[in-house]
């Protein structure tokens, strides 16, 4: 009985201090997967001669980026 309580209380506790470190890190990846890993891939995309998949997915994510960024801000052309 006492283990049965020990086994719940360490995956209470660590399991909320997994969330908050998910929670944390989920900024630092947003940022390395946007700005890092995401050019990366469209570069390697249009070296190996796949340029009708890269064009349209930077088109794509160049829309997402435009409407989310145009949400409460003047876009000044």
């Amino acid at each position: 009985m006492l283990t049965m309580i020990f086994i719940i209380c360490m995956v209470a506790v660590f399991g909320k201090l997994a969330l908050l470190a998910v929670r944390g890190a989920w900024g630092l990846t947003k940022i390395l997967f946007s700005l890092i890993f995401l050019p990366f891939i469209l570069i390697g995309l249009v070296f190996s001669g796949l340029i009708f998949i890269a064009l349209p997915v930077l088109i794509i994510i160049g829309i997402v980026a435009l409407i989310a960024g145009g949400i409460g801000h003047s876009v000044v052309i």
